[in-house]
């Protein structure tokens, strides 16, 4: 029987290998090699606008390291998970004890959960809407919810927010999901300063990559001066693994130790690392998926104005736009349409969230969209 063993040094040597022979590849090849779309039973295509994916997928360089990591999958993730959070941490100027990976950013929020609010911990005081895994999450865990609607111009009422914390875990997702709108930097910053240490921070940066406005700022640098600031990202979005699932926080060293106890062994798998890993050595991949997702915003946002209709301005990878009438009848109608588009979110019953897709695609939305208007 053959043995396999395998070194830290090893398991880097083969990512390097697949990124070596990536280099080769086109770069646009996978956006072509692997569509989002998929085929209908009756044998249509279906355009998938519902999960703010990203249609192009990982980088070459993400797929030939996940081809060149099949030696290692009978191997726990140990080494990968190490070089992993070691290029985390020198890409945002922190110690690997200030990281934690989670299965997408996903399980990162319910270790905030769980390790932050519930009957003695606190409230989870949250925007409405938002992303709504970490609302179930702390309802699971005991924990109180609290709501506070977005502002007028969809930003987070930070101010309402803090006044209803006590304990507990303050979440904000910035971009905020469903709205794809920011929350001002200068806002942010003065919530941060204020809160009191024993109530926590979460700030859920899963689209980060996508938001170009002066008024955003990642808030990771400030981890630093603040204890209670835990700073999640993902690499479902502009690295396209969502089906992957790999994520991570940065936080100071004291709160990883709290949220330690709740996280399970070994979740992100050795090919999501190897994926990620690759993808922070792939310098375009940022760069060309903010540009195509930018293309094909601009081009549906403009056949939206032309019909009439006003979006919320997007810093995401998604729109939501005001339909002017309830929308669930609209997404009933565009799925009979073979066009998918996002979930009502009860707080904004007349919008409609929608993800860019490849240009094709809003394409075929905008036509669908056309005839269900009509």
């Amino acid at each position: 029987m053959n043995t396999l063993s395998i070194s830290r040094r090893k398991f880097a040597h083969l990512l390097g290998v697949g990124a070596a022979a990536a280099i080769v590849r086109p770069r646009f090849s996978v956006a072509t090699e692997h569509p989002s779309a998929k085929t209908a039973p009756t044998g249509s295509v279906v355009v998938r606008l519902s999960a703010n994916e990203n249609p192009y997928g990982p980088s070459s360089q993400a797929h030939a390291a996940m081809n060149n990591s099949f030696d290692v999958c009978c191997r726990y993730p140990d080494e990968a998970n190490d070089i992993l959070i070691e290029k985390i941490a020198k890409i945002n100027g922190v110690n690997r004890e200030q990281i934690v990976l989670g299965d997408g950013s996903s399980e990162i929020l319910k270790l905030c959960a769980e390790s932050f609010t519930g009957p003695t911990q606190g409230k989870l005081i949250a925007a409405d809407p938002t992303f709504e895994a970490i609302l179930e999450y702390s309802k699971a865990n005991g924990g109180e919810v609290v709501k506070v609607p977005l502002t007028a111009d969809f930003h987070h009422d930070l101010a309402k927010m803090g006044a209803a914390a006590q304990k507990g875990l303050i979440y904000i997702c910035n971009p905020n999901n469903p709205t794809a709108s920011i929350t001002p930097k200068s806002d942010l910053r003065s919530l941060i300063e204020k809160t009191p240490r024993d109530t926590m921070i979460l700030v859920d940066e899963a689209y980060f990559h996508y938001a170009d406005s002066p008024e955003y700022e990642s808030v990771i640098p400030l981890v630093k001066d603040h204890p209670n600031l835990i700073v999640a990202r993902t690499f479902s979005k502009i690295y396209g693994m969502a089906g992957l699932r790999c994520g991570y926080c940065v936080a100071q060293p004291d709160t990883i130790k709290r949220m330690h106890g709740f996280q399970m062994w070994d979740s992100v798998n050795i090919m999501a690392l190897a994926a990620a890993s690759a993808s922070l050595d792939d310098a375009d991949q940022v760069n060309n998926g903010r540009k195509m997702n930018s293309e094909a915003k601009s081009f549906t946002l403009t056949e939206l104005q032309k019909l009439g209709y006003k979006s919320i301005p997007s810093q995401a990878n998604f729109i939501m736009f005001d339909c002017k009438r309830p929308v669930v009848p609209i997404i009933k109608a565009m799925k009979e349409r073979n066009v998918q588009v996002g979930r009502l979110f009860p707080a904004l019953p007349n919008h409609m969230r929608v993800t860019i897709g490849k240009k094709s695609e809003m394409e075929a939305f905008v036509s669908a969209f056309r005839q269900v208007m009509a």
